[in-house]
C-alpha cells in the first residue's frame, strides 16, 4: 500500500511499525520532523519520505493530499493530536495511532460527527494500548451482557520505550491523572497505584496497582459497562515508589523538572532489545461481573507488547483501507470484534 503515511516513523515503535508494514509489502511514506533520521529510515527500505514539524499545517496539507490513511506514532500524543487530527479531517484522511492516553481518546471522539460526514475512520489505540484489552473486554461482555463492572490487568516485562516514558512524564505537566477509573459511566482520578491487589493470571499470582490505561475510556465505548478499572503488575516497592513520586507532582510539572526528565529519558531509555521482543510474553486478565453476583473471567497471552503493537497497528490500518470499518470514531474491538486479537500469531485466549 502506497497511500499510507506513518508520522513519527523513526521513533522506537514507529520503526517497528514501518518494518512490519514493509514486511507485508507496503510502501508507506515515512515522516517526522528530524530530516536526517527520516532520510536514513527511508533509505533503509527504499521508501518515500517527508520532513516537517507536527504543527506545520501547510506541510500537512501537502503530505496528506494524496494519502488515505495516517498512522500517527508521534507522542506524547496529548501534545501532537490537536494539530494532527484537524489536518486529517481537513484533508479527508483516515486517522489511526498507538496512544493509550485517556485525554487523547476523549479529544478524538469529539470529531466523530465530522468523520462520519466525510466518510473517515478515526481509530486511536491500535497498539498494545489498547487492542488486546479492548478485545478481551468485548469478549467478557459477550459472555455476560448484564455486566456492570469490568476489571482488567496486564503484565508486560518489556520496560518502556522513549515515547512511552515521555508520555508518562507529560501527564504531570498536563494535569492528567496517573491513575483513573470509571464509576457509573464517569471517569474519576484515583491516587497512584490504587487499588493494589494480587491477581492470579498467566499461571501465577501477580501484585498489581491501578493505572490510567486507555481502556478506562475505550472499554466503555466498546461495551457500555459503566464501572471500569485497570491495573498492571508491579512489585510492592514499585507501588511505594509511584505513590511517592506522585506526591512530587507540583515540582515535576515545572519547566525545569520536565526539561531534566526529558533529557534523562532521551539519554537513558532505549526500549526493549530485539531479543526481548522475540522472547518475552505478555499476559492480560479480565473479569466482568453484574449486580446479581454473576461473573466471568478470561485471559490472553500475547507476544511482547511492542512487537504486538507493530502487528496490530498494521492490521487495523489494513482493515480500514479494505473498507471493513464504518466511518466515525471507533475502538479496535468495537469495529473489528472480540476475536480480532486472535488474528495475531501466538495469541491464546482462555477460556
Amino acid at each position: 500500500m502506497e497511500n499510507v503515511i506513518i508520522y513519527g516513523a523513526y521513533g522506537y515503535t514507529g520503526k517497528l511499525i514501518v518494518a512490519e508494514a514493509v514486511r507485508k509489502g507496503w510502501k508507506p511514506t515515512v515522516a517526522g520532523r528530524d530530516k536526517t533520521k527520516v532520510e536514513n529510515l527511508a533509505k533503509m527500505y527504499d521508501l518515500p519520505f517527508a520532513c516537517f514539524n507536527f504543527d506545520d499545517q501547510p506541510a500537512w496539507d501537502e503530505a496528506l493530499n494524496d494519502k488515505e490513511l495516517l498512522l500517527n506514532c508521534a507522542g506524547p500524543f496529548s501534545l501532537t493530536i490537536h494539530k494532527i487530527l484537524p489536518a486529517c479531517i481537513r484533508n479527508k484522511c483516515h486517522y489511526t495511532d498507538i496512544t493509550g492516553e485517556i485525554g487523547v481518546f476523549e479529544y478524538i471522539k469529539r470529531f466523530n460527527a465530522d468523520a462520519v460526514t466525510e466518510g473517515l475512520v478515526l481509530m486511536p489505540g491500535t497498539g498494545f494500548d489498547v487492542v488486546p484489552t479492548d478485545c478481551l473486554s468485548k469478549h467478557l461482555h459477550e459472555q455476560l451482557p448484564t455486566a456492570t463492572h469490568l476489571e482488567l490487568a496486564f503484565d508486560s516485562a518489556s520496560g518502556l520505550s522513549r515515547g512511552t516514558a515521555l508520555s508518562f512524564v507529560n501527564r504531570f505537566r498536563q494535569e492528567s491523572a496517573v491513575n483513573a477509573v470509571r464509576v457509573n459511566g464517569v471517569i474519576e482520578p484515583r491516587p497512584a497505584a490504587t487499588p493494589a491487589k494480587d491477581i492470579h493470571f498467566g499461571g501465577k499470582d501477580r501484585h498489581c496497582g491501578g493505572i490510567a490505561w486507555g481502556d478506562v475510556f475505550t472499554a466503555y465505548e466498546t461495551t457500555g459497562i459503566p464501572n471500569i478499572e485497570v491495573s498492571t503488575a508491579m512489585t510492592e516497592k514499585d507501588v511505594r515508589t509511584i505513590r511517592m513520586v506522585s506526591k512530587l507532582r507540583p515540582i515535576l510539572k515545572t519547566r525545569l523538572a520536565q526539561h531534566i526528565a526529558y533529557r534523562i529519558i532521551g539519554e537513558k531509555v532505549k526500549g526493549p532489545s530485539e531479543e526481548k521482543r522475540e522472547n518475552l510474553r505478555t499476559y492480560v486478565w479480565g473479569r466482568a461481573s453484574d449486580a446479581q453476583g454473576n461473573e466471568v473471567v478470561a485471559e490472553l497471552e500475547t507476544p511482547e507488547s511492542y512487537k504486538l503493537t507493530a502487528i496490530t497497528a498494521v492490521l487495523c490500518a489494513e482493515a480500514i483501507l479494505n473498507g471493513h470499518v464504518q466511518p466515525g470514531f471507533q475502538t479496535p474491538a468495537g469495529a473489528l470484534g472480540s476475536d480480532f486479537i486472535l488474528n495475531v500469531e501466538r495469541v491464546t485466549r482462555t477460556p
